[in-house]
């Protein structure tokens, strides 16, 4: 009996890794996408454990402690944060950044007016090559979704990517980067 619970156990742990990695690919695979649409001069990122951990507690601090308030850590990385009424995938935020891509102009390096671009920005962002992205769930329902960038972008006067950039055709692929 002692025997079928510890593989029961180990079958679960092992699930739940098999699970997290899921999601990380998930996040992953979408910020990679919406890179590789800009052109294919934009390097792929890769997926870092500590700003997993980093998102991953901001997430559950905003959960625990403000029911799920939109604000940013204030932390060292480059941030995106998501909050959904319901259930979301890893895509469901990232979807929702990169859907600012239509208020951004590259030409004058601006949002439309009264318009905000700044996380679509950061996903595409050239100089980031890690992501990490954690979630919680919240008091009242929903799910709150913290995505940390290292080194982070959005750095004013500079544009994201490089016009040459969007001319290229070969992708970088992405990797996983351990801490």
């Amino acid at each position: 009996m002692m025997k079928a619970l510890a593989v029961l156990m180990l079958v679960a742990a092992l699930v739940d890794v098999a699970a997290g990695q899921s999601i990380a690919d998930q996040y992953l695979n979408a910020h990679n996408q919406a890179r590789q649409e800009v052109g294919a001069g934009i390097p792929n990122l890769g997926w870092n454990d500590q700003l997993t951990a980093f998102a991953t507690n901001w997430a559950n601090d905003r959960a625990t402690n403000a029911r799920c308030a939109l604000s940013h850590s204030g932390g060292p990385y480059g941030e995106n944060i998501y909050w959904s009424s319901g259930s979301s995938s890893p895509e469901d935020a990232v979807k929702l950044w990169v859907e600012e891509k239509r208020y951004y102009n590259y030409d004058s390096n601006s949002c439309q007016s009264g318009k905000v671009c700044g996380h679509y920005t950061q996903v595409v962002w050239r100089n980031t090559q890690l992501v990490g992205c954690g979630s919680a769930k919240c008091p009242g329902g929903g799910t709150f979704v913290v995505c940390s960038y290292y080194p982070p972008g959005n750095y004013n006067g500079q544009r994201p990517w490089l016009q040459s950039d969007s001319l290229t055709s070969t992708p970088v692929q992405g990797s996983r980067e351990e801490a």
